[in-house]
């Protein structure tokens, strides 16, 4: 089995349930595949997405996934928090436990690290991304009822990429084409490309997270308590 974090005892069923689903040949994000072929995709079994319960041992989990990013050699990494419960949220449900468990655990970031300068902390900038020990991470979110084929999972589930390999794959010509790919498998795997998803920099990649298509109003929840990071690079 591919190498994995266990909060506590071994939760192998829903882990297991992960690289499944990953390992699927028809499986549109080549990404995942890669990270998880490399032994590159670390887990963390929370008990439930709706409870605090988990929060420190989560942000102490992406931690060392950050510091592991930075000294690996690996083009591709990903941390995926799983929650075993509960396994009948809505749409509309996760999407409020997902910005709240990231709103959590950014709270208690901020108390430790500023803010990846490279991006912004305010959801409606372009250039805004999640970050955890100054560094930015992409964010996927993964349950049972979402409307993307792609991103339904048996499972709550948040993962985390960082956001330099990919700026990393650009500077080598690797990004465009891996993007293309990934949207031609989505459209074969799902019918249709993610109406949410755009470019880093064309607007905020926070519609992107939680999978959920929202209207022009939509007003993202999140707001981060870190120290200010005006300076970020755009």
């Amino acid at each position: 089995m591919n190498s994995a974090i266990y909060d506590g005892q071994l939760h192998q069923r829903s882990v297991e349930a992960l690289f499944h689903l990953i390992d699927e040949a028809s499986f549109p994000c080549i990404g995942a595949k890669a990270a998880m072929a490399k032994r590159q995709l670390q887990c963390f079994v929370g008990r439930d997405i709706r409870s605090a319960h988990d929060d420190a041992a989560i942000v102490e989990f992406l931690y060392k996934f950050v510091d592991q990013f930075r000294t690996g050699q690996s083009a591709l990494s990903s941390a995926a928090v799983i929650f075993n419960n509960p396994t009948d949220l809505s749409e509309e449900r996760f999407d409020f436990f997902l910005w709240n468990r990231l709103q959590a655990i950014a709270d208690i970031d901020a108390t430790y690290s500023p803010y990846d300068a490279r991006v912004s902390n305010d959801p409606a900038a372009n250039d805004f991304s999640f970050s955890m020990k100054a560094e930015a991470l992409y964010v996927i979110g993964l349950h049972p009822a979402s409307a993307r084929k792609a991103r339904r999972f048996s499972y709550p589930t948040i993962v985390f990429n960082p956001h330099q390999q990919f700026e990393a794959l650009r500077s080598t010509g690797k990004y465009e084409s891996m993007k293309q790919a990934v949207r031609r498998r989505d459209q074969e795997y799902s019918g249709s490309v993610n109406p949410m998803l755009v470019d880093f920099g064309v607007s905020s990649e926070a519609i992107q997270y939680s999978g959920k298509q929202y209207g022009d109003t939509w007003t993202c929840p999140f707001a981060s308590k870190h120290r200010g990071n005006d300076d970020h690079s755009s």
